[in-house]
């Protein structure tokens, strides 16, 4: 833990003590550098992290305030239990009933896997892709064929390195979405029957890939702060022939759980002694709401263990379907796989996002996005504190659109849902999130939709129902 997160810990602490109370103005940060010995950047970063979290709040020309709750902080849900053992996958069907709903686009999507298409800057990509289709050299369709455009692999190799991780152009693979990239990295170190590890809960299309491959599944416990519990990974490992974790470590989908640096560093030493690949799906890393970036498992992998995927869907460009995978010592096989599949990814996509990269435009979107989504989770955690019965559980996420909810054991989550949807409003329920069909009173909400008409009578709703059930 840093020093800023150290003192945002401290600070919370006080806060849910009842020491610093509503409304009352906190420490200046002079005065904190003085108290604590440490530096005014540390003391903002604190503050911005706390700010971020909705505990606190800056006043023009008056410092920080403690922010008004309504009522007491909800608690975290606790470590999950899966059942032990390895698990045969029929979920596709149920999966696929459960999210036609989404697609309607008068239905409230709060049940929805993307954030709204607003949040982006479509016009501007619209006219970076008019331009390279105009001045796309015919040469392209043979030259950009897998590993893809030169030119966007060394951009996102310039990115992977500002976060302290040398990737080489070579290493990285331009797929069609990050689930093409998943798709591929099964594919590359696992055959049907195999088995491979992953986090309860998980997110679903890591099922279905794995269903489609006629792969086994082991959950792991997984705490929604904290992710994934290693010491029962290590367990896991001693006992079951493992042939790859498939992970999702930075604000996880569905519970937005971050893994700490430290616990990340520790996951790559326990999967380097049983040299198992980890196939992580990081397409929500760029969305963390502190003043930092979590650590970048790529800046740790001496081994090429580590393969890397990723996509622009979540943070610039949905509906594009452009993502890569940084494969380590499995690039050769991941490319072959995408040559033996899809063949190529649309090569005018490639260079309209390798443009816009190199004009410089992308950290100044990511800035007001990830503001905007940090106010969105603190509005949606304050509406469902109001809104939703007693026992209601939930943790705070610290990046990405999710709200992962615990809600009373009476509430069945598939009944919510389809009881929701008869009032224009999705959700997803948590069976879907898991290969043994738990969390059968757990539900996913997303608040990336800040702009559609009806959020706030729809999370009343939601929870008027959720009283019902009870």
């Amino acid at each position: 833990m840093t020093r800023y997160q150290a003192l945002a810990e401290h600070t919370e602490q006080l806060i849910a003590q009842g020491i610093l109370r509503a409304g009352e103005r906190l420490p200046s940060i002079r005065e904190t550098c003085r108290t604590r010995q440490v530096s005014p950047i540390t003391v903002t970063q604190a503050y911005y992290l706390l700010e971020s979290r909705g505990l606190i709040e800056a006043r023009p020309r008056s410092g920080y305030f403690v922010r008004a709750r309504l009522t007491p902080a909800l608690p975290e849900p606790a470590m999950t239990q899966p059942v032990d053992g390895a698990t045969e996958l029929q979920i596709s069907d149920f999966i696929f009933r459960i999210l036609d709903s989404v697609k309607d686009s008068s239905v409230i999507p709060l049940g929805s896997s993307f954030p709204s298409p607003y949040l982006f800057p479509l016009a501007k990509l619209g006219r970076f892709l008019a331009q390279a289709a105009r001045r796309l050299d015919p040469l392209a369709t043979v030259t950009d064929l897998p590993p893809g455009n030169e030119e966007l692999r060394r951009q996102l190799a310039l990115r992977y390195l500002a976060r302290g991780a040398k990737v080489g152009t070579q290493e990285i693979v331009i797929t069609s979405g990050a689930l093409e990239g998943i798709n591929l990295c099964l594919q590359a170190v696992t055959r049907p029957g195999d088995l491979i590890a992953v986090e309860s809960p998980t997110f679903y299309a890591g099922l279905q890939a794995a269903e489609r491959l006629g792969l086994r599944v082991v959950e792991i416990p997984t705490h929604p702060r904290d992710g994934i519990s290693l010491a029962a990974l290590a367990e896991i490992l001693q006992r079951h022939p493992v042939k790859a974790c498939l992970l999702m470590l930075n604000f996880s989908n569905p519970s937005g759980s971050l893994l700490p640096d430290a616990g990340k560093k520790a996951l790559l030493d326990l999967l380097r002694r049983h040299q198992v690949p980890l196939i992580e799906d990081d397409v929500y890393s760029e969305l963390y709401f502190g003043p930092d970036a979590p650590l970048c498992t790529k800046a740790e992998d001496s081994d090429g263990l580590v393969m890397h995927v990723s996509s622009f869907a979540k943070c610039l460009a949905p509906g594009y379907r452009l993502g890569w995978v940084a494969a380590g010592r499995f690039a050769e096989k991941v490319q072959r796989q995408k040559l033996s599949t899809s063949l190529a990814t649309t090569v005018p996509v490639q260079i309209a996002l390798a443009e816009y990269l190199k004009h410089g435009a992308y950290e100044h979107h990511l800035r007001q996005l990830r503001k905007t989504l940090a106010e969105q989770e603190n509005w949606l955690v304050s509406a469902v504190d109001r809104s939703f019965p007693p026992g209601t559980r939930l943790a705070r996420p610290q990046g990405g659109y999710f709200l992962w909810l615990e809600l009373p054991p009476q509430v069945d989550a598939l009944q919510l849902h389809r009881q929701a949807l008869a009032h224009g409003i999705s959700t997803a329920p948590g069976p879907i999130f898991s290969a043994q069909r738990e969390f059968a009173h757990f539900l996913r909400l997303n608040f990336g939709h800040p702009d559609f008409p009806g959020l706030e009578a729809a999370i009343a709703k939601l929870g008027q129902l959720a009283h019902a059930l009870c």
